[in-house]
């Protein structure tokens, strides 16, 4: 880590924070230095990047100093607090939590659709909900090809995207199952293993969920589309990586064949062999994991002031 950029990742020791230094490591990221960040009860843990133990440090309001790109990815409330700080000290920060998304100072960006918007950012620049990015980006190209009218999509949503905690959860519920225990929820408000729940967020008055909001107000910014018609429903399923969503779209314009439209465009792969039991899912896609984020997310050239 001799030469390129020094970087920050905020909450390092969680599941996201963990997936970032792996995928800067991946991604041979030029990293000159790196600090990893957490919450006091962290510090004194280690994490590995590029094959060296690195010190977790304690997050507070002189850790941006000399800092070029800072990855945040704790929670909102943290990124609400230390992002700005961050961004004041001359750093570019990519905020992974819900904090800035709506904010519309602030590009929300899936660098395969709409890297433009990354032109002229104040600094700070959000990542969209997990569910949004892989809703969008075969809905770019039908919209290209058709305009887009219609979108109902229902995602099932992998513990993982809870946190480390609840990753445990189902780990632990699986195992008192197979032993023929009782099964106590702990961070879920039921049981989650052998199970499907609606998102835990809280339902607003028109029946939609916080997340099933997100996608909804996320799609739209995205896609700079205000007015396209979403109806989300989203489900917690026993699995503990990867999401999945269904997606029916209707377009203005008939599209045919749509599986060619996905194959033009970059970041998609079309996995679909029924006649050869090939399709999407974890036993196939093991041996296609790196190439697979490599061709899907390209990382974006971000200017740093």
């Amino acid at each position: 880590m001799s030469s390129g950029v020094t970087v920050a990742v905020v909450g390092a020791t969680g599941a996201v924070g963990e997936t970032t230094l792996k995928l800067l490591e991946q991604r041979r990221f030029p990293v000159k230095s790196l600090h990893a960040y957490a919450s006091e009860r962290s510090v004194g843990k280690t994490v590995t990047f590029s094959g060296e133990s690195m010190p977790v440090e304690k997050l507070g309001p002189s850790s941006f100093k000399g800092i070029e790109m800072a990855f945040f990815s704790a929670g909102a409330a943290q990124a609400k607090e230390f992002a700005p700080i961050a961004a004041a000290a001359g750093a570019a920060v990519i905020d992974k939590s819900s904090a800035f998304r709506m904010d519309p100072k602030v590009p929300l960006v899936v660098p395969e659709i709409n890297a433009h918007a990354l032109r002229g950012h104040e600094g700070i620049i959000s990542c969209p909900n997990c569910t949004t990015i892989i809703t969008v980006m075969p809905l770019k190209p039908l919209h290209e090809a058709g305009r887009l009218r219609r979108v109902v999509a229902t995602s099932y949503q992998a513990v993982s995207g809870a946190g480390v905690k609840r990753i445990e959860e189902l780990r632990v519920q699986t195992q008192a199952w197979a032993r023929g225990e009782k099964i106590e929820p702990k961070y879920f408000v039921d049981q989650i293993a052998f199970n499907l729940i609606p998102h835990t967020d809280p339902f607003g008055p028109d029946g939609y969920t916080g997340e099933e909001k997100k996608l909804i107000n996320e799609v739209r910014k995205i896609l700079e589309l205000p007015n396209l018609a979403i109806s989300p429903t989203t489900v917690r399923v026993p699995v503990f990586t990867a999401h999945s969503i269904a997606i029916n779209a209707e377009t203005e314009l008939p599209i045919s064949p749509a599986r060619e439209v996905f194959r033009q465009f970059a970041g998609l792969q079309v996995w679909d062999t029924p006649e050869q039991n090939r399709y999407p899912c974890r036993s196939q896609s093991k041996a296609r994991t790196t190439a697979s984020w490599a061709a899907s997310a390209r990382i974006c050239r971000i200017p740093v002031r």
